[in-house]
């Protein structure tokens, strides 16, 4: 049903991400806002390395209660604070290890900071069905 296009006229993507996911006949779409690295206690984890697994903890919670999986995801963005920019393979990681190769489209904005100091990242997705 989600399928990446790779037109061969273009130059692949530049890192583990697809162009572009086409969703077909989708009965149920799925719009995250942007999910911060807060722990079920309320903490959060010091590192952008344990605040990228929380982050993808937390999505994954969320498809798991809209009845979806991470292969149903077809767009990531991730907000990155200018400072963590060295950490960006950390991030990343994250990402492929929670997607399992399911590639999607991806878009890194860096930002100044978020809304909360402690907070180094978050990620905001859309998933179908």
């Amino acid at each position: 049903m989600n399928r990446q296009i790779a037109p061969a006229s273009i130059a692949p993507p530049a890192a583990n991400y697809a162009h572009a996911v086409i969703s077909e006949h989708s009965a149920r779409w799925l719009h995250t806002s942007g999910v911060v690295p807060i722990q079920p206690d309320g903490t959060v984890p010091a590192t952008i390395e344990a605040q990228a697994e929380v982050v993808w903890i937390n999505l994954l919670a969320i498809l798991r209660e809209a009845g979806m999986e991470a292969h149903d995801v077809v767009s990531v963005t991730t907000y990155v604070v200018v400072e963590q920019l060295p950490s960006l393979s950390i991030v990343m990681g994250a990402r492929d290890r929670a997607l399992a190769g399911h590639r999607v489209a991806s878009t890194l904005i860096t930002v100044p900071a978020l809304a909360r100091p402690e907070w180094k990242m978050e990620i905001a997705l859309v998933a179908a069905r």
